[in-house]
């Protein structure tokens, strides 16, 4: 699946200017904060630690401008706690932002 990462790659720009250490810096930062709410999620067993993971990573996919990301935790605000799908989606993501096409 194929992601839109214009608007976090404008977010980088816009913060880092001509800089691409920064940017990369920056975008390290970003990935690992996802990896981590991620971590959670996958290791969350009540509603209350699958919420917050799930609102964490929303506010984190905001502060980057990464709609699809902030489309992703709102799914999972919704979803049931360690749901598999919304989890590898949103790994997905992560993977392909890493690693673009």
């Amino acid at each position: 699946m194929a992601y839109e990462t214009s608007s976090i790659d404008a977010t980088l720009s816009a913060a880092a200017g001509a800089n691409p250490q920064l940017q990369a810096e920056l975008k390290a930062a970003f990935l690992d904060s996802v990896d981590r709410q991620i971590d959670l999620m996958s290791r969350a067993r009540c509603d209350g630690n699958w919420q917050m993971a799930a609102m964490r990573l929303r506010a984190i996919a905001a502060s980057f401008h990464a709609d699809e990301l902030i489309e992703l935790a709102n799914e999972a605000t919704n979803g049931a706690p360690g749901d598999p799908r919304i989890i590898t989606t949103i790994k997905g993501f992560a993977n392909e932002l890493r690693n673009p096409v």
